[in-house]
Parts: C-alpha cells; sequence; structure tokens
C-alpha cells in the first residue's frame, strides 16, 4: 500500500550512511547509533565455532531470550567445525533449528524486525542479516464482552492481539475461501491491519474499494480502529456511523458470510464491518440465538424504543407549550398542577433535564467503578427529587428525561444511540419553536438525509428504501432460518445463495414416507 511505501522511504531516509560493508563492527556501531538512548535495546555480542564474531540485537520485554538461547545461541556455542572460512553456511543452509526465519538485506527491514519485537543477527564476513522469530507480547486472555453480552450465545470476544483475534474468527469459518490480507498504516507506529473477506461471496469491487481508501491513509500512527473508521467513511460529517463495530468474532463470521468486509487492527479489541444498513446497527447478536418469535418482538420493541428516545421530549414539550388540549382532562389537570411552581418554559426545563442527565451519564464513565454505580443512582434520585421539591422542575419531565435515557439504551449500537442522543437537542427547539410541526419538519429533514447516506455504495436504508422484499424477513423482523435461504442484498454478495434448500424439509419428507 502507498501508506506502507511512505513509511518505508522515511525510514530509507535514516539508512543513508548505513555502512556498506561486511564488517561486523561498521554495522553494529551503526545500529548502536540508531537506537542511541534506547535502554530496552540489547546488544550481545559471541561467537561461534572457529571465533566466528555475531551479534545478537533485540528488544528486552519484546523478545523471547530464553527461547533464544535453547534453540540459537546454545546449538550455535556448541557447533563444532570452523565457521570463520565459510560464513555464508549460517544463512544459506538450515543450521538454526526453527522455522520463520528471513534474511534481509536493507538497513529498514533489519530496524522494522527488531521494532515488531523479532531478533537480528548479524556475522562478521557477511553483508546479510537475519530475522529470528522470536517476539513476545504480554496479551490479555480471551473474555466475556463486556459491551455486547448475551444469553445463549458464545462468550469469546476480541483482545488486542492481532493474531489471537485472527484465530477466533478461523475457528469458526475454516474455509479456503476467507482471505487475510495484511497492511501496514502509521509512519510511525507500522500498526498491522488485517483486511478479511470471504473471495467466493464478497465482491472484488468492494475489496479493491477498501483498498483504495485504506492506501489513501497517510499519519504518523494509528493506536485504534477508530483512526481507519473515520477516514474511510462516506460522510464523516453525518451523525450517523456508516461502518459497523464490534467485539464478537461470531459477529464477524455472520457478517463475512453475508459478503461484507472486516477490517481488524493491531492493538485494540475494537474489529470494524463494512459495508452497513442502519437496520443492520439495530440488530444484536443475541437475536440470532434466540427463537425467532422472540427475536422478532424484541426488534419491535427496539423500533419503538429508538423513536422514544428520540422524539419523547419533543412531544411534551411541543403538546404542553402548543396543543395542550390534546392531553386528557385529568392528566392535563395533574401536569398544569405540577409545572404550577415551575419557573421555567417546558423546552427550558427539557434542556435543563436532558443536559444534567447527559452529565450524569458521562460521570458514571469516569467515576471509578467502585463507586460509580452507587454514585450514578443516588445522584439521580437524589438530584431528581431536591429539583422537584425545590419547584425547578416538574415530576412529569423527570419521569419523560428519565424514559428517554432509558430508552436510549436499548439501542445495540452505542454510536447509533449517541447520534439520537445529539439529535434529540435540535428537535427539542424546533418542538418548542413550532409544535407539532416543528417535529414533522425534523423527521423530513433527518430522512432525507438518511437517504442520502450510504456505505461503501450501500444506500444506507435498505433494504426499506430502496425497497427489496426478500429482505425484509431479516429487518423489521427475525424470520427462521428455513426461510432465510438468500444472504441480505446489502453488500450486493456474488453468491446470494445461503441454503440449497430449506433447513425443514425433512417434514416433507416425512410426510411422504408416511404415505
Amino acid at each position: 500500500m502507498s501508506t506502507f511505501k511512505n513509511a518505508a522511504a522515511a525510514a530509507s531516509g535514516d539508512c543513508d550512511d548505513y555502512p556498506v560493508t561486511s564488517g561486523l563492527e561498521e554495522r553494529l556501531a551503526w545500529f548502536k547509533r540508531s537506537f542511541s538512548a534506547c535502554s530496552d535495546v540489547v546488544f550481545y555480542e559471541f561467537a561461534i565455532g572457529g571465533g566466528l564474531r555475531c551479534a545478537l540485537i533485540y528488544l528486552r520485554e519484546m523478545f523471547d531470550y530464553r527461547d533464544a538461547e535453547e534453540h540459537l545461541l546454545e546449538p550455535l556455542l556448541t557447533a563444532s567445525g570452523d565457521w570463520d572460512g565459510d560464513v555464508s553456511r549460517l544463512f544459506s543452509e538450515h543450521r538454526l533449528p526453527m522455522s520463520g526465519c528471513r534474511t534481509l538485506t536493507e538497513p529498514d527491514a533489519a530496524m522494522a524486525a527488531i521494532l515488531d519485537g523479532s531478533g537480528l543477527l548479524l556475522a562478521d564476513g557477511d553483508q546479510r542479516l537475519l530475522e529470528l522469530p522470536f517476539a513476545k507480547f504480554e496479551k490479555r486472555a480471551v473474555e466475556e464482552a463486556p459491551n455486547e453480552s448475551v444469553i445463549r450465545g458464545p462468550r469469546e470476544a476480541f483482545v488486542e492481539s492481532l493474531d489471537t483475534n485472527l484465530t477466533l474468527i478461523r475457528r469458526r469459518i475454516r474455509s479456503r475461501h476467507l482471505k487475510t490480507e495484511r497492511l501496514l498504516i502509521g509512519r510511525e507506529t507500522r500498526t498491522a491491519v488485517i483486511l478479511i473477506y470471504m473471495d467466493n461471496i464478497c465482491p472484488s469491487s468492494l475489496v479493491r474499494e477498501m483498498k483504495r481508501r485504506i492506501g489513501c491513509i497517510d499519519i504518523d500512527g494509528v493506536l485504534g480502529s477508530n483512526y481507519i473508521e473515520e477516514a474511510i467513511a462516506d460522510s464523516p460529517s453525518s451523525p450517523f456511523p456508516q461502518i459497523q463495530y464490534t467485539e464478537r468474532p461470531d459477529t464477524v463470521a455472520a457478517s463475512l458470510l453475508e459478503g461484507r468486509i472486516s477490517i481488524v487492527v493491531d492493538n485494540t479489541p475494537i474489529t470494524l464491518l463494512a459495508p452497513v444498513s442502519f437496520y443492520m446497527m439495530l440488530q444484536s447478536a443475541e437475536d440470532y440465538y434466540q427463537p425467532f418469535i422472540a427475536a422478532s418482538w424484541i426488534r419491535w420493541i427496539r423500533f419503538v424504543f429508538l423513536a422514544t428516545s428520540l422524539l419523547l421530549p419533543s412531544f411534551y414539550i411541543a403538546i404542553t407549550t402548543f396543543h395542550p388540549e390534546m392531553i386528557p382532562f385529568n392528566l392535563l389537570i395533574s401536569v398544569s398542577a405540577s409545572r404550577e411552581v415551575v419557573p421555567f418554559p417546558a423546552l427550558m426545563e427539557a434542556l435543563m433535564m436532558e443536559i444534567a442527565f447527559e452529565a450524569l451519564r458521562e460521570a458514571s464513565v469516569r467515576i471509578p467503578k467502585s463507586i460509580g454505580q452507587a454514585v450514578s443512582i443516588i445522584g439521580a434520585l437524589i438530584i431528581g427529587t431536591a429539583a422537584v421539591q425545590a419547584g425547578i422542575v416538574s415530576a412529569a419531565m423527570v419521569i419523560i428525561v428519565s424514559l428517554t435515557g432509558i430508552a436510549s439504551f436499548i439501542i445495540p449500537n452505542f454510536d447509533l444511540g449517541l447520534s439520537f442522543r445529539l439529535l434529540r437537542f435540535p428537535m427539542m427547539l424546533l418542538a418548542g419553536a413550532f409544535g407539532i410541526f416543528g417535529i414533522a419538519c425534523g423527521m423530513i429533514l433527518i430522512y432525507v438525509h438518511m437517504l442520502n447516506l450510504q456505505s461503501f455504495g450501500t444506500p444506507y436504508l435498505s433494504p426499506i428504501a430502496p425497497q427489496v422484499t426478500s429482505a425484509i424477513k431479516d429487518t423489521l423482523f427475525r424470520a427462521p432460518w428455513w426461510h432465510m435461504l438468500r444472504r441480505p442484498p446489502t453488500a450486493a454478495a456474488v453468491n446470494r445463495i445461503r441454503q440449497l434448500r430449506s433447513a425443514r424439509s425433512w417434514v416433507k419428507q416425512e410426510g411422504e414416507d408416511a404415505e
């Protein structure tokens, strides 16, 4: 990729003074100058049979020196024969009892190997460098997904290790069609990024477009998958996310089988999926591990509370300010009585409560976990009760804001929930200025904006707009598996056939046998 070429070019610019010689002293001195003031870089010099002088360079906490001693130093130090007269045998013959060794000739590649955790072996009398694959990293064990928990599904979640994450996906899709392409992004971090897709399902045009967009990234460092997400999104200024993220390997495997592409970034447990539609982000992994009737019911609850999280405060403001005749008489008396002592209009009251709720939510995230839950619950109760008793807000507004906050947590995708939390404020302003007419205008603007959004060529509101009737069975509700014979058209999969025949075809066969 172009980014890797730029990084290599930048590195090669520092390697112009690399000595073109086979002597050990000059080359070792160059590496010491390059790693000056790096206390974690170790330079170990030793001699093997016949007095051949060698040097081993590695990073102390990233190199497994115990395995190196067992598989490298001990065999070399105890080897018989005169190495001094035939140095090339160290590189040309399989003298070392290990696999994965690479012979390097360029100093920038040698520097990159050391920084990746490998060891570098230099021998006096030969310009070549030998990369030793003894990288060792501390990594977190595979645990349950903290943000995407399920009741019946698998408990494994991604970790910060790229190789571990790739293994979790390989365990679920044991197919030769699963392709993994490795890229390096970041001039300084050289972060490994793997593109994963099924070459017999995922369209080649999607893979090419993904590579083209990632190839345009030229940045000094990539520390998380969100760096890439912002760079490759179709409309980054939109409040709606156009790339899905997940920490569950089963979600990635299911998406790959639909013809989508996954981006796995080193040092982060968050994996990206593209393309994506609005309705995909309202789906949860739990939907596919429960009976389809229960899953469909839960989806409808999500749709209802999605609208609640966006519109409930706005409707309250519009009705109490412009349309009180829409409220039943007995309820109107109760609402009016609770608002009699409140000195603020409904709009100001709602804005204060919503901002206070957002602040309380953010504080609960930053507070230490040992006291965070207690502070958030007690703080909400105390502040809400005190505000009502002081006549600052009405009891009805506390109920409205609480229901709105609970509704926002029902949305499975956090970024999508955040989008509706942000849109809630302009909707309240429109309701306070124009009533229900303002809400209708705001909804029209949001809908038109979503109609114009795309995710790698996929309409954001598909398969509803444009309508694809066959795909609605996994959108508004979750049809049973034996009815989903084709893959969803969202990713324009090359092979749309998911099942050659219904999984319950045995029922028909059983009836025929009975006859």
